[in-house]
């Protein structure tokens, strides 16, 4: 025979679990990076159980920077990072920074990874180039990564205050390639460019720091991302507020009506108590 009381437990604890999860998506509704949680159920005799809990992948609306340096990533796709021990971190929030040491970092001093290019914008892979169409056609076919990554560094000559002790200023184009300028932006030349990767089942990476993730079994090896980059720029919050406020609401009846479940048997079994003492 099925427990209302127990049925009614379980449902309140998973209700529980649901309204902090929507608490946290509403407060960080604005927080750069910060992907909405997403609470799956699934019932059985003894009441309602939380099933999983999801990211919500899909892209936020961009807001300012507070330089040129941060990047927007607006399509699919990752940053790829790489923390002090070489392993490789993904993201969506580009609040990335030169250092005093011109090495292009996250927040947490993760290094941006990019790849070197030669004066013709293609992929040096040790003393080869890779031709951008063949590049460009394996990152619109979603194709594997087998080319190796490097940290992007501008450091600037402390004795003419140039970038790389040549250039004047930088420019990061839509296709994450950062020039670097010179002769008053006559001249442009390709340095690196930012390097993007995607997954077939992005939902299932692990978020092990705030907008941080690494890669499982999942959710696939990695692959070319597709995203175009807009600089000076960063990605909020992908939380859907009146979404959010909606599913409140019915987690909040849902509340309601296990709590009076359990107050109503409570009553019952104080009364079936009072009897038998009589």
């Amino acid at each position: 025979m099925n427990d209302s009381f127990i049925t009614a437990l379980n449902t309140q604890k998973s209700t529980t679990n649901w309204m902090d999860v929507i608490a946290s998506n509403m407060t960080n509704v604005y927080t750069p990076g910060f992907r909405e949680q997403q609470v799956t159920f699934k019932t059985f005799l003894g009441g309602a159980i939380s099933d999983d809990y999801d990211k919500k992948m899909d892209q936020g609306k961009s807001t300012p920077g507070t330089s040129k340096e941060n990047l927007f990533l607006e399509g699919k796709g990752f940053f790829l990072v790489k923390n002090s021990e070489g392993k490789s971190i993904y993201t969506r929030l580009g609040e990335f920074v030169f250092d005093k040491e011109g090495v292009y970092r996250d927040r947490y001093g993760n290094t941006v990874q990019g790849y070197i290019l030669n004066d013709k914008g293609e992929i040096m892979q040790g003393t080869k180039s890779i031709a951008s169409d063949l590049y460009q056609e394996t990152v619109m076919k979603g194709g594997a990564v087998d080319i190796p990554t490097t940290n992007i560094k501008l450091w600037i000559d402390p004795n003419n205050g140039k970038f790389l002790g040549k250039y004047d200023d930088y420019e990061i184009g839509k296709d994450g390639t950062i020039y670097g300028k010179a002769d008053n932006g006559k001249r442009s030349v390709p340095l690196y460019r930012v390097a993007l990767r995607n997954f077939h089942n992005a939902p299932a990476l692990y978020e092990f720091e705030d907008g941080q993730f690494l890669e499982t079994e999942e959710s696939g090896k990695p692959l070319m991302g597709t995203g175009e980059i807009r600089s000076g720029l960063l990605e909020l919050s992908n939380a859907d507020l009146s979404a959010n406020i909606s599913y409140y609401q019915m987690a909040k009846l849902q509340m309601e009506v296990s709590n009076k479940l359990i107050s109503s048997n409570k009553e019952l079994l104080e009364e079936a108590l009072r009897l038998v003492g009589n």
